[in-house]
Parts: C-alpha cells; structure tokens; sequence
C-alpha cells in the first residue's frame, strides 16, 4: 500500500512538470506570435533612389597647366647712348614695327656722315687710280714707262677698290647704329613697364640692360603635364596631333569653352614623375587671357562609347573595394562591387558592376544595410542635367587643317 501511494505520488509530480513545460511552451508561442507581427509592422526606411544614366561619352581626361607666350621678347639695346624718349604706356598692347624708345640720335648721325664722306673720297681715289692705270698700260706698249710703274699702278688701283668697299662698309655699319636709336616692336604684343627712363644712358652687349618686355598675346601656349596612360592611348596613336581635340577653361570659368589643338609634344617622358610635357596653341582674339594663368584644361580621344554614369556620393568604400547598393524590384537592397573609371561633368564612370536601367540608392547609405527592405524615394541623378547640357553644348572638334591655320 505504502509503494503505490508512492508511486502516485511520483506519477502527480511528472504530470504537474509536463503541464508546466507545455504551458511555457504555448506561453512562448503566444509570445512569439504576438512578437513577428510587432516587427513586421515597422516601416521601411526611405532612401534617394536614382537610375543610373547611360550615356553616349567620350573618354576625357582633365589637367591642370598655365599659359605661355608664343613669343617673349626682352627689349635690350644694341647701341649705346643717352635715352631721349618712351613711346609707349605700360602694359599696352603694340603692333610690330611700333617705335617703343629712342635713343640720342646726333652723335650716330655725325659718324653717318664722317662715313659718308670717307666713301666719296674712296671712290675719288678709285676713279683716279683707274684712270691711272689705263694711261700707263697704253705707254707701256710703246716702251714709254718702265714695267714697274705698271705694276705700281696696277696696285694703287687694287688699293683703292679695297679702301672703296671698306667705306661702303662703315657707311652702312654707320647707318645702322643710327636705326638702332630707334628701338621698335619686334613683335606685336602686350608690352610691359619701362624698366629705363628718359635721361639715362644705356649700354649695349652682353650686359646690356633690360629696357622692358614684350609678349605675344593673339595666342598663346597651355602647358601641361600628361600622364603616360593619357600619352599612350590618346596621343602616341595620333598620326597628327592637332587632332587630339583640347578643350580649356580659366580659373574663374566653370566649363571648357575655349577650344584648340596640341602644338608640340615633348621628346622624353620624366622618369620621376612618369609625365610628358604637351603644349596646346589656343586663339587669344579679345586679349583677355595673359601669360602666366592658370587653366583647365580638358584632353579627348577616341571612339565616342556608351558608358554608365553615377554620382559619386553614390558610392561606398569597403577597403580596397568600392561599391554600390543596388534596388531590384521587390525594394530589396544588395551589395554590388563596382569597377570605376575617369569622373566626368561631375559624375563617375562606371567601367564595371552596373548595368543600364538598374537603381542604385544614392543618399542615405549610412541608415541602411545590404538586404534590408527599403521604400524607394524615386529622385533624378544628382548631376545628370549638368553632363546632358554639356554634351549638347561642347564643341566638336573641327579639322585640322581649320584649327592650325593660323598657327
């Protein structure tokens, strides 16, 4: 009697812990239940979501460089002598052949005509000892004369044709040092400040002191430095240069309205920095451009090609990687490495990763995880309308036979 009580015991206790165990368990699923619908019921987050642009490109490459004159020209004096006059205003523009100073002229004057009047006397004794001569070959004839006042003869006159081409000469050298007292434009040009006033002497050789300078400014050079990939693929292909197209815009211009041709290319490329020097020619009709600015400039070449094109605030970096979040249908997000090539007009080429109508979420990558659901805040391409205005407003590139005319 006393072990089936104690078996009844024990049969209550495993019964009260299975309807415990299955009461925690329904307890659970209860709460489970309640507990998926809660999530569930949390909104998406709301991103910016763009459909990458494709577009008809062609590959562009921007430098940086400064502009150069075609010709500079240091005005130096190549006689000496007292300054008398300063013809032009500083920084004004002069055409060639333009009088710029002049330098005392009397002293340059009175040697022209010590000159000249050395070659009348050249040529008094030239005619006398021609003269001369003729008379002594006819007496010789008839053995009037001894031989050797012929040749005597013979060398006066030889004398005097030499001392007559030497005052020739000195009239001319004379002349000359008188045009040099008058110091003009070699070149049209912007002049700058005169660097010696009226009243000073000045000296010639190869000391000789600056008196200002002169640059050409109806064109002008755009120096730059290109990169050997550039070089390779854009310009060593090129049979001619100039039909490279080469765009360049100032400083204070936001795009490349200025357009011209590559002029000459450097015979070695620097080691240390792995560049070449390129040197384009641009028209500098209104003056305004100077030596020395800085400009843009923007380098093209061949096949115009369809790319993709994304914002650059598009794009995440995971170490060494670069990549997107892309939106398929469904408003799901994943994660897509991408291969980027050059920027253009503010947006990023896309040389691998995205193909052309796929969305990609382009602000608000920081709240969100690849795989997360999302709501989709359809917006346009941050900078697209910038890269479809350009393409429709950049020049062409024109023949080369145009474009270098007039170099």
């Amino acid at each position: 009697m006393s072990l089936s009580r104690k078996q009844l015991t024990l049969s209550a206790v495993i019964i009260a812990i299975f309807a415990t165990g299955g009461s925690f368990l329904l307890f659970q699923e209860n709460a489970d239940a309640k507990a998926t619908p809660a999530a569930n019921s949390q909104p998406a987050t709301t991103v910016d979501v763009a459909t990458v642009v494709n577009k008809t490109i062609t590959d562009w490459q921007e430098y940086s460089g400064r502009l150069e004159a075609i010709d500079q020209v240091d005005i130096r004096p190549q006689i000496s002598g007292k300054l008398i006059a300063v013809h032009f205003k500083d920084g004004s523009l002069v055409n060639k052949g333009d009088l710029l100073f002049s330098i005392d002229p009397r002293p340059f004057e009175a040697e022209l005509n010590r000159a000249k009047a050395q070659l009348a006397s050249a040529e008094a004794q030239v005619t006398y000892s021609s003269a001369n001569l003729s008379r002594n070959q006819r007496l010789i004839e008839s053995n009037a004369i001894a031989r050797q006042e012929l040749d005597q003869a013979q060398n006066e006159a030889r004398s005097a044709n030499a001392n007559l081409q030497a005052a020739r000469a000195a009239v001319e050298s004379a002349r000359l040092n008188l045009e040099y007292t008058r110091i003009t434009a070699p070149v049209s040009g912007r002049i700058s400040r005169a660097e010696v006033t009226v009243g000073n002497v000045v000296s010639a050789g190869n000391g000789a002191q600056v008196l200002t300078r002169l640059v050409s400014v109806s064109r002008l050079y755009a120096s730059f430095d290109v990169d050997e990939q550039t070089y390779l693929k854009y310009i060593s292909n090129q049979r001619n240069s100039a039909q490279v197209p080469v765009y360049m815009g100032l400083a204070n211009e936001s795009g490349f309205s200025r357009q011209g041709y590559i002029s000459s290319i450097d015979n070695n490329l620097d080691s240390t920095s792995g560049t070449i020097r390129v040197r384009a020619t641009f028209e500098n009709p209104t003056g305004v451009m100077l030596p020395g600015l800085y400009a843009r400039i923007r380098l093209g070449g061949g096949q115009p090609r369809s790319a993709i094109l994304i914002n650059p605030t598009a794009i995440g970096v995971d170490q060494d990687k670069r990549f997107v979040v892309v939106v398929d249908a469904k408003n799901q997000t994943a994660y897509r490495e991408v291969k980027l090539g050059a920027q253009q007009d503010g947006l990023q080429i896309v040389d691998g990763g995205l193909k052309a109508g796929e969305r990609i979420v382009v602000n608000g990558l920081q709240r969100i995880r690849p795989g997360d659901p999302i709501t989709p805040h359809l917006v346009a391409m941050p900078n697209a309308q910038i890269i479809a205005e350009n393409s429709s407003s950049q020049p062409q590139p024109t023949d080369k036979n145009s474009t270098s005319a007039k170099g």
